[in-house]
């Protein structure tokens, strides 16, 4: 077995137990993996994606998570609650299209490599096709370092390093919850109403043709006025 595909089976099986509840929390060492978890927020909590990103075609309004950390038996979710609201409300629905929710936690200082800083967790409001996966939703909102089928960096964090094991890792009981940053809808092709677009035009163009108008009115009135004027000099 190929080492990526041994760091694969492990995440994949860490997942599971994550997921199934059968993991035992000691207080002795563990080992895990700094790695970007994915998630979905449904029911008023995160919960780790049991598929790829590429694999799952979320509906409208729905909200993905993902969260860069150390993990072990206990999962490292997105720092912030998954609000549609706060992060779409303000993005109208398009015909043909799904509005998901992402939100994008690059974790704490203790997560991140040596020499690397985490920037603040987001929330973007992804316009999209409706046959959109989690995948292309990532992908919207900045670049996506893909290495061996493993997401491994978003936005260029981290700018190496995919998946790697760590030993004897020291997970908080508790993440402190962080506020997002709301960041602009992308893929709306939202524009100005037609009246305020014809609002604009009318300012740009409607305002010169009557100064044109009126000044081709005051040369005819002037010159009518100074032939008038020679013809009684001359009488």
């Amino acid at each position: 077995m190929t080492a990526h595909r041994t760091v694969r089976l492990v995440l994949s099986l860490l997942a599971g137990l994550l997921l199934a509840g059968t993991v035992a929390t000691t207080a002795q060492a563990e080992d895990g993996y700094r790695f970007w978890g994915y998630y979905q927020f449904t029911g008023g909590q995160w919960a780790f994606s049991q598929k790829g990103a590429d694999a799952v075609v979320p509906a409208d309004g729905a909200v993905e998570g993902w969260r860069y950390a150390v993990g072990g038996a206990k999962p490292r979710v997105p720092r912030a609650a998954g609000d549609f609201q706060a992060i779409c409300g303000s993005t109208p629905a398009e015909t043909g299209k799904k509005r998901v929710a992402l939100v994008i936690d690059p974790g704490t200082t203790a997560d991140a490599l040596s020499g690397e800083t985490p920037g603040p967790a987001t929330g973007t409001c992804v316009v999209t096709d409706e046959k959109a996966t989690g995948a292309k939703i990532l992908a919207a909102v900045g670049p996506v370092r893909i290495e061996k089928g493993l997401t491994c960096g978003i936005d260029g964090y981290p700018a190496k390093g995919c998946g790697d094991p760590v030993k004897n890792i020291k997970v908080p009981a508790t993440d402190e919850p962080v506020t997002l940053q709301i960041k602009p809808a992308v893929g709306s092709s939202a524009r100005p109403s037609p009246a305020a677009s014809s609002s604009s035009e009318d300012d740009g163009g409607a305002p010169w043709t009557g100064i044109i108008i009126a000044a081709v009115v005051v040369v005819v009135l002037a010159g009518g006025g100074l032939a008038l004027s020679r013809r009684r000099s001359s009488q």
